[in-house]
């Protein structure tokens, strides 16, 4: 599983940044890049939110736990990976039973109810 460092690492490769362009675009000191990135220290929240709010592309949940990506694909289109599979969901579905009914329940705090 790939940790903090991973992902910093693999910003500055797909943004096409040295650790300085880094430091320079989120607005920190060039020695706290070159200290997270060999292991020496661990990111604070501030370093966090520095590079999500640098980073449009770049998700909280994928920077911080590895999860729910959302990465630019070269033909500049945005692509979401969901934190839930397919599969998972065909795994967690009984195929004898009907379905009642979904929700969608948005980060705003909005939701709908799909009823059949």
């Amino acid at each position: 599983m790939k940790n903090f460092t991973d992902r910093l690492k693999e910003i500055l490769e797909k943004e096409d940044l040295t650790a300085s362009k880094f430091a320079e675009k989120i607005g920190i000191q060039r020695s706290s890049v070159s200290h997270i990135l060999s292991g020496r220290n661990k990111p604070s929240l501030d370093f966090v939110i520095k590079v999500n709010n640098a980073f449009d592309n770049v998700s909280l949940n994928w920077l911080i736990k590895g999860i729910d990506t959302i990465k630019r694909v070269d033909d500049g289109e945005i692509k979401h990976s969901p934190i839930l599979s397919e599969l998972d969901i065909k795994k967690n579905l009984d195929e004898d039973k009907n379905v009642k009914e979904i929700g969608f329940f948005y980060t705003d705090g909005s939701f709908k109810i799909f009823k059949n």
